[in-house]
């Protein structure tokens, strides 16, 4: 290889990849399909291999675009990180903190905890990653994460927060039309809102004797937050944190002795963030204000960092 290709053609390459076309790129990017299709070419030239084939539906990586992708969206995530960075330095007027956090917590927990934040900090932008998925610390697809599970990566500062409870729950509404179920056996005679794809959430559902197949649920999504949505709709029975269901009197809780999980809450981010004041600014009003969110439900406290 004579010279390092340029950051800009592997965006481009990531752009192509992403949309399927030089012409969706070209969008994306906000460049011309001819400076799309030039750093393609010269990327390819730089490194001696083909990274697109032609398809009837546009372009199709080769294995060697394959090969290179993960290192390609490395290189874009640093490049993410380097912009937040900088933007955190203390003598710049506008830092940018990234917050990753599952659906549930980023809009029924995190949305008054920000804007109480944002009250005393107006200097400091805030990015909301919303995801079920957790996101990497260690590659900074985000700077801070609020977890339910805890953060194994030793190069990571993390704190216990303590715990919520998931419970069954159902509107006011279904149940008047519907009737209460007295036994987890009854729920067979319910509307079941549940997930798509078997997972995690449903082999802790049988681990409570709830023996649920994806069939079983008259609603299947995996997102929590439609889940919710439905439930408050009136369609049926779903699992929802019991501190975020007390918010709505029409919620009712159903057999609480029979079904309750707990998850734990963990704040965490890495470790070479601990020197930067937005940082920490952000991850201390995160752990003060998750820590008071579940011991005024007489939840566990948080540990110290």
């Amino acid at each position: 290889m004579e010279k390092d290709p340029g950051w800009e053609l592997y965006r481009s390459f990531l752009a192509v990849l992403r949309e399927g076309s030089l012409s969706g790129a070209a969008r994306t990017l906000g460049l011309t399909q001819p400076t799309i299709s030039r750093h393609v070419k010269e990327l390819e030239i730089t490194l001696g291999t083909s990274l697109f084939t032609r398809a009837q539906d546009g372009l199709r990586p080769t294995t060697a675009g394959r090969a290179i992708e993960p290192h390609a969206q490395a290189m874009a995530a640093a490049a993410a990180t380097l912009v937040r960075t900088i933007s955190s330095n203390e003598a710049l007027p506008r830092a940018v903190v990234r917050i990753a956090a599952s659906e549930i917590v980023a809009t029924e927990v995190l949305p008054p905890i920000l804007t109480e934040f944002r009250t005393g900090h107006p200097e400091i932008i805030i990015e909301l990653s919303v995801s079920d998925r957790a996101e990497d610390l260690l590659r900074r697809d985000s700077d801070i994460a609020v977890r339910m599970t805890r953060p194994k990566q030793a190069t990571l500062v993390a704190r216990r927060i303590g715990q919520v409870t998931l419970g069954l729950y159902a509107h006011r509404r279904y149940l008047g039309e519907h009737g209460r179920p007295h036994s987890m056996h009854d729920l067979t005679q319910h509307a079941l809102i549940g997930f798509d794809r078997e997972g995690v959430s449903i082999r802790a559902l049988r681990q409570l004797g709830m023996n649920l197949r994806r069939d079983d649920f008259a609603l299947r999504t995996d997102s929590h937050v439609a889940q919710l949505a439905a439930i408050r709709a009136g369609f049926g029975i779903g699992i929802c944190q019991t501190a975020v269901a007390r918010r709505d009197p029409a919620l009712v809780r159903l057999l609480p002795n029979e079904f309750s999980l707990s998850l734990q809450v963990w704040i965490a981010m890495h470790e070479d963030l601990r020197s930067s004041s937005p940082m920490r600014a952000v991850f201390e009003h995160l752990a003060a204000a998750l820590s008071g969110y579940v011991r005024a439900r007489g939840l566990a406290q948080q540990s110290p960092i």
